[in-house]
């Protein structure tokens, strides 16, 4: 249900209307207004989640200032403002995902699948209620049109390339989507901010994940589950029990601190055994590898064939590395978005740290992004 914030509008309906996905931060304020300087009819959109937010220190995304803020934007521009609750959709899609593979031992990237699901899913169903004729959002991507279809891209500005968090989009979507900040660096977007005169041109950027509070995944998942979760041995690469872990839900691969372990040398989380109920703990080069399983494969144009040599990123702020992508299962194709055998491995090139299951490993071929996958089990 569409819920009117109380702003201005301006109708001319010679122009092409977009909906613009405003958080209430900097980014996509600049993106509705450099797409109402351009002539486009624009509405704004924010999501809202309704969830508790008493304790939380920071205003994040789609929360009640984010809301406010956004509203404080359209009305500076004159636009109409229109607030969607959003919370079946983000407990459907992304937490009640997040909190089950964290239960298993898995580290998820919530961001992927709000992108997927709720923010180019259900607001993308907004703009046929609207009358529009596409979404712009404030990321930091480019997109260009090619006969055979969209080609996804990294951004001009490398530090703020969000191409990472959009790989599962297919070309159903891609084709409704602008990405009018792609071109601009983070400090050309405050300088625009400043000149349009924006009521958020000196707001922090918010990186918290949106339905945590101040950050503290743990506590949601207590909270969520209910119960305790229960404790175990964290064993070290010669097999021996070296500490106790308070349950596997609360690690993940790579990680050092809050382990209690004394070795003499740092020491890192270099796998989670969720039927175990064991974490095994190395050196860095023992929590690195060169080779892991993919599922849930996704790619924008065309699937990869048998073998093909491509860099892979394995979280949002890993540096890409060389690698070889193996697929082995059979092609189905539906709604334009092309989807592939789960049954795939990755190959790098040189051993890479922190592999971690339940995390995006991203394919690119230069800037473009080709498509990318879950990462399912590393091998060695």
């Amino acid at each position: 249900m569409l819920v009117r914030s109380g702003c201005y509008a301006i109708i001319t309906a010679m122009k092409k209307r977009v909906v613009v996905g405003m958080s209430g931060g900097v980014d996509s304020a600049v993106a509705a207004a450099l797409l109402k300087a351009q002539g486009y009819e624009v509405i704004g959109l924010t999501m809202c989640f309704n969830l508790a937010e008493s304790g939380r220190k920071k205003a994040g995304c789609c929360s009640r200032q984010g809301i406010e803020d956004a509203r404080r934007v359209a009305h500076k521009l004159r636009i109409k403002h229109y607030v969607l609750n959003m919370q079946k959709a983000l407990e459907e899609r992304v937490i009640k995902n997040f909190c089950r593979e964290y239960l298993s031992g898995r580290t998820p990237n919530p961001c992927v699948l709000c992108n997927q699901y709720l923010k180019f899913g259900e607001l993308l169903e907004q703009v046929k209620v609207l009358d529009a004729q596409f979404l712009a959002t404030g990321h930091y991507a480019r997109l260009v049109k090619t006969p055979a279809g969209f080609l996804l891209k990294k951004a001009r500005d490398p530090q703020k390339d969000q191409s990472y968090f959009l790989y599962r989009l297919n070309q159903n979507q891609l084709e409704q989507v602008l990405f009018p900040l792609g071109n601009y660096t983070k400090e050309e977007v405050r300088r625009l901010a400043r000149k349009f005169q924006l009521p958020v041109a000196e707001k922090k950027a918010s990186q918290e994940i949106c339905f945590l509070l101040d950050d503290d995944y743990r506590s949601f998942l207590r909270t969520r589950a209910k119960k305790e979760m229960p404790a175990g041995p964290i064993i070290d690469a010669q097999g021996k029990i070296v500490g106790r872990h308070k349950g596997i839900a609360y690690y993940t691969v790579g990680q050092r601190e809050g382990l209690g372990v004394a070795k003499g040398y740092p020491v890192y989380i270099t796998r989670i055994d969720p039927k175990s109920n064991n974490i095994y703990i190395g050196s860095k080069e023992e929590a690195s590898a060169s080779e892991f399983l993919v599922k849930d494969l996704h790619f924008a144009i065309e699937p990869a064939l048998k073998k093909i040599a491509l860099k892979v990123k394995i979280r949002y702020n890993h540096r890409e590395a060389q690698a070889d992508l193996f697929s082995y299962g059979n092609k189905s194709t539906g709604c334009k978005a092309v989807a592939w055998s789960p049954i795939a491995k990755v190959i790098f090139k040189k051993p890479q740290f922190a592999v971690t299951p339940g995390q995006s490993a991203v394919f690119y071929d230069k800037s473009r992004v080709l498509g990318g996958a879950i990462i399912d089990e590393v091998i060695s």
